[in-house]
C-alpha cells in the first residue's frame, strides 16, 4: 500500500507538468492530450484531465478556442498562454534539478550495492 501511494503521488506531481509540456507544442484537443500521455505510459482518464485543464485555464496558464469538427460538434482546442509558458519554463528548471537529484541518488545507491556485492565475493 505504501509503494502504491508513493507511486500515485509521484505521477500526480508530474502530471500537470507533462500536460503543459504537451500543450506547449501547439493547439491540441483533450483526447489527443490523453493519447500523448498514454504513449508516455502516464495513464489518465477524462474525468481527471478535464478538471485539471479547467484549473489550469482558471489560473491563466491555458486558453482555448472552438473549432468546427467534421465528425460532430465543435471541439475545444487548448493552447498555452504566455503565463503558462513562463510556468512551464520554471517547471523545466525544477525538473532538471529533480532529475539530477534522483539520478545522483540512484547512482550512489547502485555504487554502494555494487561495492557490497564485491565484498561478498569469496575468492578462496
Amino acid at each position: 500500500m505504501i509503494v502504491e501511494n508513493t507511486q500515485t503521488q509521484m505521477r500526480k506531481g508530474i502530471l500537470e507538468y507533462c500536460i503543459l509540456s504537451i500543450i506547449s507544442r501547439g493547439e491540441i484537443y483533450a483526447s489527443d492530450i490523453i493519447n500523448e500521455l498514454k504513449k508516455a505510459k502516464l495513464l489518465i482518464v477524462e474525468g481527471t484531465l478535464y478538471p485539471l485543464l479547467t484549473r489550469l485555464k482558471n489560473n491563466g496558464l491555458l486558453s482555448y478556442n472552438w473549432q468546427e469538427s467534421t465528425s460532430g460538434p465543435p471541439r475545444k482546442y487548448y493552447i498555452l498562454s504566455p503565463a503558462g509558458l513562463e510556468v512551464l519554463q520554471k517547471l523545466d528548471k525544477t525538473w532538471e534539478e529533480l532529475a539530477y537529484a534522483v539520478t545522483t541518488s540512484l547512482e550512489g545507491r547502485k555504487l554502494h550495492e555494487s561495492n557490497n556485492q564485491s565484498e561478498n565475493i569469496n575468492l578462496s
